[in-house]
């Protein structure tokens, strides 16, 4: 085994009260060990004994965008069917062994990894490796198991799409802003590609997109480094390479001008829009004052969208904006809903918040609060071996040096008017900035015409934007 072994000791800087304070105390990320093995896998120990918990993430690179074209939602039903039988142990007894020692083992699939998550008491790490191995080594990959779990995709989605929208809007606004590049296909797939899946196909994906050289295997808790080294490479250290080369993606320009996809849901008496246009990657340097710019924007409850369209309009329950993260740029956008009625109300109202940003900035009282909100909000991502098993594992996914985590505390002190004047830019001017709508369309069709060209497609049309011009 070829050990690469770096102690890392990272320090979170965090704020005293007063924003701007030199002498805040600093939270240390424990030091963690990383070890290479032979097969590829990347090992990352940190060892946290104050609690008698052990926990990993594992992260296996590739995720929903190495899903066939045609074939998306592969692997996400994937990553549901590694839990539903390995090794010796069929889907009921799988669970039984989790349940009974109290632990905890999730299965995921995102956009760029498919993702292991587990939880046990020190004293049960073998057998939290065991299942995990199992899982990743040795999935029974049952022709059943797939039957339900295709169908129940199928299913959610029909129940999405005919009750409450609002966790579909930022869907189809992906799909929509994203058309024709890889980050808009839907994760989760849609009708037409769930029901023309078979087993085969995750099969074949499970053999071509899982393979120790592209995973990163996280252990934080209550254990010996050296004797846990010893166990993962018993575990893992047989397991082959992925067949296949990782998705190649390209970055996506930002869109210029604005454009409208209006889904009509007949009988809607609430319209649900998102608005957004490309943003920034895990890479963007300024990520500290763009954390800045989204919290006043639209992170918090006293953010601007949040108190102009909920505290002092009433025209909805919630508003928000979020920037999303990826190795290239994803989006950033905003969303809420309002009634039917008060459709181009609630929209002039979030762009024109969307503009007084751009226009006016963040006045210093503001950023102030927003950065102790931040580093209020900072510290406590970083307390459990779960939350520190992500962390690391997070980390060495995208590439990223300690000092994105070391020091955010420091760059977020240090972040001047004008670093966060430069950061607004992270969201597009209303100019450029393309809309989602969903609603009864024989109602809003109109109010929605004047934010630009309009698209139309139906609630019940399969996915979730039209077919790329």
């Amino acid at each position: 085994m070829k050990i690469v072994t770096a102690m890392l000791a990272a320090m979170l800087a965090l704020l005293s009260p007063m924003a701007g304070a030199t002498d805040a105390p600093g939270l240390s990320l424990p030091p963690y060990e990383r070890v290479q093995l032979d097969n590829g896998a990347t090992v990352l120990l940190l060892r946290k004994p104050d609690v008698p918990l052990i926990a990993t993430q594992i992260l296996v690179r590739g995720g929903t965008l190495a899903d066939g074209a045609g074939k998306e939602g592969t692997a996400a039903i994937l990553a549901d069917l590694l839990g539903k039988g390995a090794g010796g142990r069929d889907a009921l007894q799988y669970a039984q062994a989790i349940d009974g020692v109290g632990g905890r083992i999730g299965f995921g699939a995102w956009r760029e990894a498919i993702t292991v998550d587990a939880s046990f008491l020190a004293r049960d790490a073998d057998l939290m490796l065991e299942l995990v191995a199992d899982a990743l080594l040795r999935p029974k990959l049952d022709a059943a198991e797939f039957d339900k779990l295709r169908k129940r995709a199928i299913q959610s989605l029909a129940a999405a799409k005919d009750g409450d929208p609002r966790g579909l809007v930022g869907t189809y606004g992906q799909a929509w802003l994203f058309r024709g590049h890889p980050y808009g296909r839907p994760q989760t797939g849609d009708e037409r590609t769930l029901a023309g899946l078979k087993i085969d196909d995750v099969v074949a994906f499970y053999r071509d997109h899982l393979g120790a050289d592209r995973t990163t295997i996280a252990i934080a808790g209550d254990f010996d480094p050296a004797a846990m080294r010893a166990r993962v490479e018993k575990a893992f250290g047989r397991w082959n390479k992925a067949a296949a080369a990782l998705p190649d993606v390209p970055a996506k320009l930002r869109e210029n001008g604005r454009r409208v996809l209006l889904v009509d849901k007949p009988g809607a008496t609430q319209t649900y829009f998102w608005a957004g246009n490309v943003g920034v990657s895990e890479h963007d340097p300024a990520r500290a004052a763009q954390d800045l710019v989204q919290t006043v924007f639209g992170g918090r409850f006293t953010s601007m969208l949040n108190t102009e369209l909920r505290v002092k309009s009433g025209l909805s329950y919630g508003a928000s904006a979020s920037l999303q993260r990826l190795a290239q740029p994803g989006y950033a956008a905003f969303s809420s809903f309002t009634r039917t009625e008060a459709t181009a109300e609630a929209i002039d109202l979030a762009f024109a918040t969307l503009a007084k940003l751009h226009a006016e900035g963040i006045d210093a009282e503001t950023l102030a609060s927003a950065k102790r909100y931040v580093l209020g909000q900072f510290a406590p991502e970083y307390e459990t071996a779960d939350q520190l098993a992500g962390a690391i594992a997070q980390l060495d996914l995208y590439g990223q040096p300690k000092e994105l985590i070391d020091g955010y505390g420091a760059r977020i002190q240090a972040a001047t008017a004008a670093d966060v004047a430069a950061a607004r830019a992270a969201f597009a001017t209303p100019a450029d900035t393309l809309l989602v709508a969903i609603g009864d369309a024989a109602k809003i069709r109109d109010a929605v015409a004047k934010y630009g060209p309009v698209t139309e497609m139906k609630i019940a049309d399969p996915g979730f934007a039209p077919p790329p011009e």
